[in-house]
């Protein structure tokens, strides 16, 4: 049975207020840097930011803007926004000033909070702002900050106006169809579009997907490489621990594979949120030879399908079961996956039970089991439209129904397979090649430590397939390797499938979310 959800709700009360009256009021759910913070503490404190947010002019459905790395601000910040009815929008704090002013204009925030390190340039990205009236600074030092270096009326410390509030705070009177927060799409094509969500939404995949399929427990210690304004992390890294009376730990540095054995060891979490880039990274890492990380349950793997290679040496490695999934911004969050007793490798698993899936041709049509089309999804986390977009928005979602631009095939025992985005697809001689199965073939070569594969055209207006190779270390680029690579897959995949093109990178760029940014490669 799916859950169901009053009529009066606010999320807020669901992940973190409930746990005070089951008396968790003394327990530790939050650790950063050498500090640690209750439930009990974690709840004055968002009570105090919902306040100072009230102060500052943000009222219910209003939009709050956050612009935060990692920290204990950002929870109570979140909590605070959602508990007086504001809307809650999330963006990554290493972006560009044209970047902030096309967020602040889209999302019409009255306030925004953000990095001390930030002041300089979000007074320039504000400049045409007609909306926004106070931005709250974190400051992100060990020390009492000096205050925002610019002098204009919006910036306030955090400290200043957040610490002086009551701890008491009146909630507002939402519903749980009341719109909660706006998670942005990758942005692959264009600007990102808001995703706009309502209060049952994110409880509805806690229930089905982080509870009933992938057992998150009390005693559970959560820490993610991807950061918490990206859904993924929103849910894996905070809000499905909380739900539960677990804890998180969070760090505000950018995550690398040195960064992640140095906060597993400190922290020692039971689950790990990941993405299938910086289980390579770590993998390859000088620190893995001697990492113990026994201390986990279990790995997420989200963003990007897990090649079968990196599962089997990460279980060789360390022992420790990665449940493989996909999900979305439009959907909240994971909605097909892997799960504790129930992984197939090379799949991304079954439905999550709370949710349909249906694989259609380009007329919406189910096809037959084992022949490939677009996964459509359905279940009560779909957002109800982009915002200010109503042409994509029909496009993405048609009656019940989220179309989610992915290519998959399910077999006969119910396993989804996943073949790439429908616009990534390449046609080769007039036959479909899917560069995820290039990338696959291509990681099990002994040379390669990373790739990504696009379309190129040389110019005569026929596509072919295009590796961009990163080598391990104790190999060197050249004709002779290239063409040993290109055998490789000549002999392992359908021989036209090939690359036609092999050029070897030091590294590869990333998205915000972690993933290889073929844009920018296409670009080349």
């Amino acid at each position: 049975m799916n859950p169901e959800f009053p009529e009066r709700f606010n999320m807020t009360d669901y992940f973190l207020y409930d746990n005070l009256e089951k008396g968790r009021a003394d327990k530790i759910c939050l650790y950063y840097r050498d500090g640690q913070w209750t439930y009990g503490d974690v709840a004055r404190w968002s009570n105090r930011a919902g306040n100072a947010l009230r102060e500052l002019g943000a009222r219910m459905e209003d939009r709050v803007l956050f612009v935060l790395p990692d920290c204990p601000e950002f929870v109570a910040g979140w909590f605070g926004a959602s508990k007086i009815g504001a809307v809650i929008t999330m963006v990554n704090p290493l972006l560009t000033v044209s970047d902030y002013a096309y967020y602040l204009d889209y999302t019409r925030a009255r306030v925004a909070i953000i990095a001390e390190s930030m002041v300089e340039m979000f007074a320039e990205a504000m400049k045409g702002a007609k909306y926004l009236r106070n931005v709250l600074v974190v400051s992100q030092s060990s020390q009492d900050p000096a205050g925002p270096s610019v002098s204009l009326h919006p910036f306030t410390r955090w400290a200043d106006v957040v610490e002086a509030q009551s701890d008491e705070l009146t909630p507002a009177d939402t519903s749980r169809d009341d719109i909660a927060l706006w998670l942005f799409t990758s942005g692959s094509t264009g600007h990102p579009k808001g995703a706009v969500h309502l209060h049952h939404d994110l409880p509805f995949n806690t229930e089905v997907f982080a509870k009933r399929t992938i057992g998150v427990r009390e005693d559970d210690l959560t820490v993610g490489v991807p950061k918490l304004f990206f859904g993924y992390a929103t849910g894996t890294n905070l809000l499905f621990p909380f739900a539960v009376g677990g804890a998180t730990a969070l760090f505000s540095n950018r995550s690398t594979a040195q960064k992640m054995y140095e906060v597993i060891a400190k922290y020692q979490p039971t689950i790990l949120t990941t993405v299938p880039t910086m289980i390579n990274a770590m993998l390859n890492a000088p620190e893995a030879a001697g990492a113990d990380l026994s201390c986990l349950r279990f790995c997420y793997s989200a963003g990007e399908a897990l090649p079968p290679e990196l599962y089997l040496r990460w279980k060789e490695r360390f022992g420790v079961e990665i449940y493989d999934g996909i999900g979305s911004a439009e959907m909240f969050h994971i909605y097909v996956s892997n799960r504790p007793g129930d992984v197939k490798l090379g799949s991304l698993g079954r439905v999550v039970t709370g949710y349909e899936a249906k694989i259609a041709n380009a007329e919406g049509n189910a096809v037959p089991t084992g022949e490939m089309g677009q996964l459509h999804i359905k279940g009560d986390s779909a957002a109800i439209c982009y915002w200010r977009n109503h042409e994509a928005s029909k496009e993405k979602f048609a009656g019940d129904w989220c179309f989610t631009g992915d290519l998959f095939h399910q077999d006969a025992e119910g396993y989804f397979w996943y073949h790439g985005r429908a616009d990534d697809m390449l046609k080769v001689g007039g036959v479909w090649v899917a560069p995820i199965e290039i990338e696959n073939c291509l990681l099990q070569h002994d040379a390669v430590l990373e790739c990504a594969v696009i379309g190129h055209d040389a110019g005569d207006g026929l596509v072919k397939s295009k590796a961009f190779i990163v080598l391990r270390e104790g190999f060197a680029p050249g004709d002779e390797l290239t063409a040993n690579i290109q055998n490789f897959v000549k002999t392992t995949l359908a021989p036209y499938k090939y690359p036609r093109w092999v050029e070897y990178r030091a590294d590869l760029p990333k998205n915000d979310r972690g993933k290889t940014d073929k844009k920018l490669l296409k670009q080349t």
